[in-house]
């Protein structure tokens, strides 16, 4: 059984470049994202495969339209084996009971995206909502589980104050996760993974720390060591 917290992102643009990643890691010891680029690109066949391969998938697409069509999306994206996926919460509460009513609960895992972790307050007030990050976070994940989804993603940064606010099965998926040596990229809500973890997250989104890491293998192997021990 696969105990490993960390959610390795396949961020590609081709299969090509992703299977020799994938090559080099082993199931038991990570599972895998598949977001909007490398799904659009390849298609669900590189979701049956790396399933059959052994990996548990996130599909994360961040399904948000019309309860019906997310829902239906929602019933397709499980049909394809995959671990986890997810929608977003600013579709509202019926959009998300629709994704609730088409997955079965302890089937596959649904969350929902509450705030992208590119987002800060400045982005907020261009699009005029007033509230605070945080408390965008806090309403959405509230909401969530209210619609009895599985969990949220959001930064580490509110991992800590939500995970005092929600059941404990309650999953909280962080991205924005970063070694201490590597910048920030295009995130700007960001923790350490042992630092997201004491914060109350279940599971990290870690991307280019692994993947372009010059052994991504010992990489992994040394970060699953270091958040067993500290935990």
């Amino acid at each position: 059984m696969n105990k490993s917290r960390i959610i390795v992102a396949l961020d590609f643009s081709a299969a090509e470049p992703a299977f020799d990643l994938v090559s080099q890691l082993d199931p038991q010891l990570c599972r895998l994202k598949i977001g909007k680029e490398l799904f659009t690109a390849t298609g669900p066949q590189l979701v049956e495969r790396l399933t059959h391969d052994g990996f548990d998938v996130f599909l994360d697409l961040k399904f948000h339209d019309i309860p019906n069509t997310v829902a239906k999306a929602c019933k397709a994206a499980a049909n394809l084996g995959v671990w986890m996926l997810n929608v977003h919460a600013l579709g509202g509460k019926r959009m998300l009971h629709a994704a609730r009513e088409a997955i079965p609960q302890n089937t596959t895992k649904l969350i929902a995206v509450t705030l992208l972790t590119s987002m800060d307050q400045n982005d907020l007030n261009d699009i005029g909502l007033q509230e605070t990050p945080e408390q965008m976070v806090y309403r959405l994940a509230t909401m969530t589980e209210d619609c009895g989804l599985d969990g949220i993603v959001c930064s580490a940064l509110e991992a800590g104050s939500l995970r005092q606010h929600v059941k404990s099965d309650f999953h909280l998926v962080t991205p924005g996760i970063r070694l201490e040596q590597n910048n920030t990229d295009d995130q700007k809500r960001i923790a350490t993974p042992q630092a997201a973890i004491n914060n109350g997250a279940d599971y990290l989104v870690i991307g280019r720390p692994i993947t372009q890491a010059d052994n991504p293998l010992r990489t992994l192997q040394q970060l699953n060591q270091t958040l067993e021990v500290n935990n």
